[in-house]
């Protein structure tokens, strides 16, 4: 069974969002709401997800092949002021793609090198990382793992909090803090490391650990039970071929490379 990088990536990612029951989902980008809607299609129905208008949907939208949200599964009305009360609660889990990440788990959407007042370049701005870091769970999604975005310092703008003790925000504990996983085109990491240390839990077919470690700006722990990233099922395959009919996953990384490693023209 032949599946993409993108797939396996999509189908990792969807796996960290199993254990959460009745949690509203955001993921920002279109494979990060493709694993959403695929945990939600499969392992977890109880996930919330928005149509990211107005409303909460009881079937995700496919995120290609729509002309419009006519005939889409609208459960209830879900407009900002309860999306909030979610955030605040902490009944939320957002899949995001940050420019840095350090080894604190902080990161950075805002600006790249220079000083702060005047950034060599300027990015989004921290949006909602602030809020959301400080309120409920976090994970990384990154398409091209590279010493660029897991820097050897700290972030150049830090946006959102991590496992840093000198950022802690007043009242805050380390323990209140919840980075669940980093999916990468490389592994799938989480903090369960040595004092938060992020830690490699899975290596996708055909990578590496000293490629890991050589594309990352910071020491990484290792899982005891170091595995290798599950395959997509026949089932999350045909999910995931309702759910994007257009196949735009096929665009979202260079030259959609194939998710075994060992076929890819140059491997060792």
């Amino acid at each position: 069974m032949s599946f993409s990088l993108a797939e396996l990536m999509v189908c990792a990612a969807s796996r960290i969002f199993d254990d959460d029951g009745e949690v509203l989902v955001t993921g920002i980008g279109l494979l990060p709401r493709l694993a959403a809607s695929l945990a939600m299609s499969s392992s977890n129905p109880d996930i919330m997800m928005t149509d990211s208008q107005s409303f909460m949907l009881a079937r995700p939208n496919p995120v290609s092949g729509l002309e419009g949200h006519g005939g889409q599964a609208n459960e209830n009305w879900m407009g900002f002021a309860r999306i909030f009360d979610n955030v605040w609660s902490g009944h939320r889990h957002a899949l995001v793609g940050p420019s840095q990440i350090d080894r604190f788990g902080q990161s950075n959407i805002s600006a790249l090198g220079g000083s702060y007042q005047a950034p060599k370049v300027q990015l989004l701005g921290v949006g909602g990382f602030p809020c959301n870091s400080i309120s409920h769970d976090n994970s990384f999604f990154v398409p091209a793992h590279s010493r660029r975005v897991f820097v050897e310092g700290e972030c150049d703008v830090v946006c959102s909090i991590g496992y840093n003790p000198g950022r802690l925000p007043r009242g805050y504990k380390l323990s209140d803090i919840d980075i669940r996983n980093v999916i990468t085109d490389l592994c799938v990491m989480d903090f369960q490391g040595p004092e938060h240390q992020m830690r490699v839990i899975s290596l996708h077919p055909g990578v590496t650990l000293e490629e890991v470690r050589d594309k990352t700006g910071f020491e990484l722990a290792v899982a005891d039970s170091l595995s290798v990233t599950p395959p997509p099922t026949t089932q999350q395959l045909t999910l995931l071929a309702e759910l994007d009919p257009g196949d735009l996953r096929a665009r979202q990384l260079k030259g959609n490379p194939p998710g075994e490693r060992s076929t890819k023209e140059g491997a060792v």
